[in-house]
């Protein structure tokens, strides 16, 4: 009954997906400088930072926190798999630290069925989209797969967390988000301004200025449930719609579904607080200082005298891609002196959650 309800509601979003791309045709370029501060509600927080009274506000005797659940969704690929692993061996280590408001954890597998690591990681089971739907871009489970599981997992806490298995978290993370608004990470290359002509398919004029849709993918955000219940549907179904449509597809490659999230949200009027702390992505960026997540997807190569070797394979090199099909083995070696202490550090982590998991590798 559940499967059949499931996709029950995959073909009313089907339906939806072909009235809306119909009803969102409108295409009219509007004048904007790059996202920054004062262009939008949401991008008016951007150079200024709304978390620096948080620790004050905790000390309160009344403060209550608001705590938020992680969920990382993931193939059952040898690939995401050991990423998971550690990702999770980490969140557990910082779960209770200090302005910790870290609650719940799932990880959304979305194979269809159980693995052999339902035991280690908490875990939800969701279904992928019908064979040939995802047309080779297997990032189009990751909507349909959060839209099942806010429908029918018993989520106790209020907010979300969507982080991805190339997540390290490096320490507590408290609930960044407030006043309604989400708090997710900028990404350079989400440029709704460079793309408008395409993204006025999917956010009609009557939507208002393209600013509105911020420079987000839908990870990493913390956002508050009910909003993200609202978003996940059409989430999807812009996915969906922009894969089908050819010069969106083009336009946006492997970050179509980023995109799409940041159309939904703006869609929805959910406004986010560009919270550029939130993560460092190594090699670029080089100290981890007080930043909450490490995203390693970006391969780090260099010579053994600690020079950086870009668009080569380097003498020390660490890329999760050279592990796409087999476990990384334990105790890889350290970089050599001179490389970034992001990189460094990533690698320890990486060695330090290793060396702990049990049957590693296995």
């Amino acid at each position: 009954m559940v499967c059949e309800n499931l996709f029950t509601l995959l073909i009313i979003f089907s339906v939806a997906l072909i009235t809306y791309n119909v009803i969102i045709s409108a295409n009219a370029p509007l004048k904007q400088d790059f996202p920054g501060p004062g262009k939008s509600s949401s991008l008016r927080l951007f150079s200024v930072d709304p978390i620096i009274k948080m620790p004050v506000d905790r000390l309160k005797a009344n403060y209550k926190k608001r705590l938020f659940h992680t969920a990382v969704t993931a193939s059952d690929s040898v690939y995401n798999t050991w990423q998971c692993r550690v990702m999770y061996y980490w969140f557990k280590k910082f779960k209770d630290g200090p302005n910790s408001e870290m609650g719940g954890f799932t990880r959304i597998l979305h194979s269809g069925k159980p693995d052999r690591f339902m035991d280690e990681i908490p875990t939800f089971v969701a279904q992928p989209l019908p064979a040939g739907m995802d047309q080779g871009y297997i990032v189009l489970n990751r909507p349909w797969a959060f839209v099942q599981w806010l429908q029918e997992a018993d989520i106790k806490e209020d907010y979300i967390l969507m982080a991805e298995p190339d997540h390290i978290i490096v320490k507590p993370i408290p609930n960044l988000s407030r006043d309604g608004l989400g708090a997710a990470f900028p990404f350079f290359y989400i440029e709704p301004k460079k793309f408008e002509t395409i993204l006025r398919r999917f956010f009609p004029v009557n939507k208002g200025p393209i600013t509105n849709i911020d420079p987000i993918g839908n990870s990493p955000v913390i956002i508050d449930k009910a909003s993200l219940r609202k978003i996940a549907p059409m989430w999807m179904n812009v996915s969906l719609a922009m894969k089908k449509d050819p010069e969106a597809d083009k336009a946006f490659g492997w970050v179509l579904e980023m995109y799409a999230y940041a159309v939904a949200s703006a869609l929805h009027d959910v406004g986010n607080i560009l919270y550029k702390d939130f993560m460092i992505q190594p090699p670029w960026d080089k100290e981890v200082g007080n930043k909450f997540i490490i995203h390693y997807t970006y391969g780090c190569d260099f010579d053994m005298k600690g020079k950086p070797m870009y668009g080569k394979f380097g003498e020390w090199r660490f890329d999760k891609r050279s592990y796409d099909q087999t476990w990384p083995p334990r105790n890889l070696p350290l970089p050599p002196a001179g490389v970034p202490e992001s990189v460094v550090t990533l690698v320890k982590m990486v060695n330090e959650a290793t060396a702990n998991i049990p049957n590693w590798g296995i």
